[in-house]
């Protein structure tokens, strides 16, 4: 990513979604982009670890745990599959884990926070279905742009 998301927004504003929703920066990629997949669940990360274990193609995979930080949705394992197979980051309503290892990998993460605690894993949730927190609505196929600054996501 060559701009800054400050910049994009000052040139396409009408057309981007700005996140209201401040999330930490725990990856070791500060600046992303790419279209968006989406995972919804709440305290239950097999979803989200079967997602990241296929080809992400540059795509960026955006979790609306429910905003819980009870536990993890991903921790260093599953980033490293995520980084394995080509996503460039992770946008999550939650938490993860692993917060020191994860920050050395070449991958964008925005989470809420981390907290060390397992998640479930059924597998209850949703694949590629539109999420909306923050006040933008995260469609699967949209751009998303994620920086220091924030996120963006076309409309």
């Amino acid at each position: 990513m060559t701009y800054a998301t400050a910049d994009l927004y000052d040139q396409r504003g009408e057309d981007l979604q700005s996140l209201d929703l401040q999330l930490l920066s725990l990856g070791g990629r500060a600046a992303f982009d790419g279209p968006v997949r989406t995972v919804r669940c709440f305290e239950d990360n097999a979803l989200v670890k079967q997602t990241l274990a296929t080809p992400g193609h540059g795509a960026v995979l955006v979790i609306d745990g429910g905003g819980s930080l009870h536990t993890a949705l991903m921790g260093d394992m599953i980033a490293q599959s995520a980084v394995d197979n080509g996503w460039a980051g992770v946008v999550i309503r939650g938490a993860i884990r692993d917060r020191v290892a994860v920050s050395r990998l070449n991958l964008g993460v925005k989470a809420l926070g981390s907290n060390p605690r397992k998640s479930a894993k059924t597998g209850i949730g949703e694949i590629d279905v539109p999420v909306t927190f923050g006040e933008v609505t995260f469609r699967p196929g949209a751009h998303l742009y994620a920086d220091e600054d924030g996120v963006l996501v076309e409309r």
